[in-house]
């Protein structure tokens, strides 16, 4: 089973295996007080891989290249604790010009940061229980420590569900335009409903593909749209790894838009798993995790 589930099924599964990825994390927990004073250095297995070259990169090269890009687009799997610390520790090291857009938020107002870090997220629609919080809790905590602006850039759960039903009449306004713009390509379109397939679990059948296909669609542009409004610079993303794709994600609906941006993309995945494979500007590499199977007893939900 691939671990990078597409949005619309993540929540269901992350909460099953909170438990594990944490235990993890916290085995690897000196990872961060011995790598961050050294941002070259990667311990316990992790690399750092150029896809394009197939060269190893060092830390501290690939935050050059987050700070000269326009758009810096950092993936996750959802439930690997150690991808959220590895990303605020990016995101850590990032000008006061960066802006940061969380998946995890609808698009919309700043967070206002307090006192309680959970409390300002859910105050801003973030969800604890279908996002396995506290795994989040080291991306956040960096972030609101930076001071960088913070907003949400997925699209509302109900829009989502409506473009799923009704097409793309249902898109809200400027979405439209924005997939308009960049069609996939056949090859694209087959990767992309090949791994919605099996985010769902291999439950998700010929005449729901075309409407789920198109609320992930919409989920990027969503995304692509509130990069763009940030101002940011590098304006960052943090999301899902099928996300980030380049061949399918955000870089794709970006490229079309806007080709002359600089557009760094970073998947962040486990050794050995299918996302190591998949295309990305970098690939940080990490250690696999256990985890429980996410399709046991998984039942496809019915339309609404």
């Amino acid at each position: 089973m691939k671990q990078n589930v597409p949005v619309g099924t993540c929540a269901r599964w992350i909460r099953a295996r909170a438990r594990a990825a944490t235990a993890c994390a916290l085995v690897s927990g000196a990872l961060c007080s011995a790598g961050c004073g050294t941002p070259s250095d990667l311990l316990n297995g992790e690399r750092i891989v150029e896809v394009a070259s197939g060269r190893t990169v060092t830390r501290t090269e690939l935050l050059v290249a987050i700070r000269a890009s326009d758009y810096a687009l950092l993936g996750e799997q959802h439930d690997d604790a150690l991808h959220h610390r590895r990303r605020g520790e990016l995101i850590a090291a990032l000008p006061a010009t960066a802006a940061v857009i969380a998946e995890q938020l609808t698009r919309g107002a700043p967070v206002v940061f307090g006192s309680d870090l959970e409390a300002s997220l859910v105050h801003s629609g973030f969800e604890p229980k279908g996002w396995g919080w506290p795994l989040h809790e080291p991306l956040f905590a960096a972030i609101a420590r930076t001071g960088l602006p913070l907003r949400g850039g997925n699209l509302a759960r109900d829009d989502a569900r409506r473009v799923a039903r009704e097409g793309d009449a249902a898109l809200p306004a400027g979405l439209a335009a924005l997939l308009a713009a960049a069609p996939l390509a056949s090859a694209a379109q087959a990767a992309l409903d090949a791994d919605l397939v099996q985010g769902h679990c291999g439950q998700l059948d010929a005449q729901q593909l075309p409407g789920v296909r198109r609320a992930q669609r919409a989920r990027d542009a969503s995304m692509l749209a509130a990069l763009r409004e940030s101002g940011g610079r590098p304006a960052v993303l943090v999301a899902g790894n099928g996300h980030v794709r380049r061949d399918y994600g955000v870089p794709q609906l970006a490229a079309g838009l806007t080709p002359a941006a600089k557009v760094v993309s970073v998947g962040f995945v486990e050794a050995g798993g299918d996302d190591d494979r998949s295309p990305y500007t970098y690939r940080w590499i990490t250690p696999p995790i256990a985890r429980e199977d996410p399709c046991a007893g998984f039942v496809m939900p019915k339309p609404k």
